[in-house]
């Protein structure tokens, strides 16, 4: 793979034009509203998801034959049709480039099924990745409807970043939020598969929602009051499935942390500190020991 030193979020193609290397950023929801269960078996949501400079990178080869080929040393990252990379690869080929072959390195850096969005994006970059190796002129709105056929969330990563999402994930309203806070990611050693969660949730123990405006919301205070209301309505019930989630909450708040809450599915809890000089040191001493992934990582604008 050549080399990445930064996240490179709108793609970079090699000078020989065979490979694109390209960076898929993790999310979390800020806030995550159920509606309710919709007739297509999928369940309506409100939610604001904001972008992280934690991110996978992809470098994808483009090779003669009709093959696709997944390499990463990621342990539990399957390498088959399973992967949405995978299957975004055989919509790009079904659609535009029916001779083309991929082979596909992946540098894990996000964690698998943490709620995080780590498989959405990592699709989401493959078909931007993919757009620009081939030429092919897709514009957004194309690439967002390749990308609802292979999940709910990949359509988000191909705004800027910060968007207020509804429907079950299709509609992505872009929003402008401050960035000028820190975040901190704290991921117990397993996963939650998103099937799981919604199988556990239970619409009748949810507060009812009625609606979020965004109003003077320039900085990162402001942010924290809008959404200090706000909950993960997935998040009660995988709490008692899942104790470690209630001390890690509690271990968060005791930090200073402004804002914590369950990102997605989970099981990753986030923090938001406006102290973003105390972040790192506040993190390390709730994780000491513990067994916990822990990491801080910063809100981000991606390129249009």
């Amino acid at each position: 793979m050549f080399p990445l030193a930064l996240p490179n979020f709108g793609g970079e193609v090699s000078p020989d034009g065979e490979r694109v290397v390209i960076s898929a950023p993790a999310k979390i929801n800020l806030f995550l509203r159920v509606l309710g269960k919709r007739p297509d078996g999928y369940h309506d949501i409100h939610s604001w998801f904001q972008a992280l400079d934690l991110a996978d990178h992809l470098e994808i080869e483009r090779v003669s034959g009709a093959a696709i080929e997944i390499i990463t040393d990621a342990p539990g990252v399957p390498t088959g049709p399973e992967n949405l990379i995978y299957q975004a690869a055989e919509a790009i080929r079904t659609r535009y480039a029916p001779r083309v072959g991929f082979r596909v390195r992946l540098d894990k850096r996000i964690p698998v099924g943490a709620g995080l969005g780590g498989g959405s994006s990592d699709a989401a970059a493959f078909i931007k990745g993919a757009n620009k190796l081939l030429n092919l002129g897709l514009m957004g709105r194309q690439m967002e409807e390749i990308g609802l056929q292979l999940g709910s969330d990949v359509p988000f990563f191909f705004s800027r970043g910060q968007a207020e999402v509804t429907g079950r994930g299709e509609m992505v309203r872009p929003i402008s939020l401050p960035l000028d806070y820190r975040v901190a990611l704290v991921t117990p050693p397993f996963q939650i598969r998103a099937a799981e969660a919604y199988l556990r949730f239970r619409l009748d123990l949810t507060s009812p929602f009625t609606g979020i405006n965004l109003v003077n919301c320039g900085q990162a205070r402001e942010l924290f009051f809008v959404i200090s209301g706000e909950v993960n309505d997935l998040e009660r019930a995988l709490r008692e499935s899942h104790p470690v989630l209630v001390r890690i909450r509690k271990e968060l708040e005791k930090s200073g942390a402004d804002i914590v809450r369950l990102s997605g599915s989970g099981p990753t809890v986030f923090a938001l500190y406006g102290d973003r000089i105390k972040a790192e040191e506040k993190l390390r001493a709730t994780c000491e020991g513990e067994g916990w992934g822990c990491v801080t990582t910063d809100p981000i604008i991606l390129p249009a």
